[in-house]
């Protein structure tokens, strides 16, 4: 068990807290406006988190923090309280509840770092879910509109190893695919360059809880949040509008700097991918 005390947590839970602030804040706010972002919203949407548990700060598994009687984690769901005042995490209360979540995530991540890294997708996927459809996604404009998108579609290969986007592609879509995917099928198809797998280390980092230290959670959630900048800003909408850049996959040039900000992506995901697994590592052998 390594032991903190106030004066080493506290800093590090208003620092989490700060900075999970920056996301949670307008979010709520947008809420009680009644208004949506088309972009950023998908983070709590499509990972349900809610913000204020984003902005719950967790030491991690095998860590105990001492004098902490008043801090919140003593109501938190599979913390304890020793008769000295020191909370800690009870691993195995949360695994009782939590197993299968884990089980998935170690299937996934460890299966994910063992594979090649492939970079030549081009960020089809979000054009193939709004291929020869009257009802996109998003209530955004398509940049090249309906026609102009189908035609990229048309001319592309489409090479989706993910899952979570093809189960989006509309159904002329899905036999234009390279490969037929499943969800069984997951730990064997996701591969490190694809910017959805880097995204989804957010998924895991949330589902493990509080195993994951807050830093690496926020870490995970941050390059989530750069992954769907991409995403977006590759896909057939114009989200110019909202301040964002457009990179035209359907032009060398777009093509180029498609393909240099997704290996940046995967260059990041590396070290937090590799940090989650070291963290079911110490459980399972604990």
């Amino acid at each position: 068990m390594q032991v903190l005390t106030p004066e080493e947590y506290l800093p590090r839970i208003a620092a989490h807290e700060a900075r999970a602030e920056k996301w949670a804040g307008p979010r709520v706010a947008r809420r009680a406006r009644g208004e949506y972002h088309p972009v950023w919203d998908f983070l709590f949407d499509y990972y349900p988190q809610r913000p204020s548990h984003l902005k719950r700060w967790h030491p991690g598994a095998g860590v105990c923090l001492t004098d902490a009687e008043s801090l919140p984690h003593t109501r938190w769901r599979d913390y304890v309280t020793d008769g000295d005042g020191t909370v800690r995490l009870d691993v195995q209360r949360f695994l009782d509840h939590r197993r299968g979540d884990v089980e998935e995530a170690a299937a996934i991540l460890r299966s994910v770092d063992k594979r090649e890294a492939h970079f030549d997708c081009f960020g089809m996927h979000e054009w193939a879910m709004v291929y020869r459809t009257d009802s996109p996604r998003h209530s955004l404009p398509l940049r090249l509109g309906a026609e102009g998108t189908n035609a990229v579609v048309e001319t592309h290969t489409v090479k989706c190893s993910h899952f979570d986007a093809f189960r989006f592609f509309t159904p002329a879509a899905r036999p234009l695919n390279l490969t037929v995917l499943t969800r069984e099928g997951q730990p064997a198809n996701d591969q490190a360059g694809c910017v959805h797998v880097s995204m989804d280390l957010y998924k895991w980092a949330m589902k493990l809880g509080p195993l994951v230290p807050g830093e690496l959670l926020l870490d995970c959630f941050e390059l989530a949040a750069d992954a769907r900048r991409l995403d977006m800003e590759a896909s057939p909408y114009d989200c110019r509008g909202l301040g964002f850049d457009v990179v035209a996959v359907e032009t060398p040039e777009g093509k180029a700097q498609y393909v240099a900000r997704q290996r940046e992506l995967t260059r990041r995901a590396q070290p937090l991918r590799r940090r989650l697994v070291a963290i079911l590592d110490d459980v399972h052998e604990g």
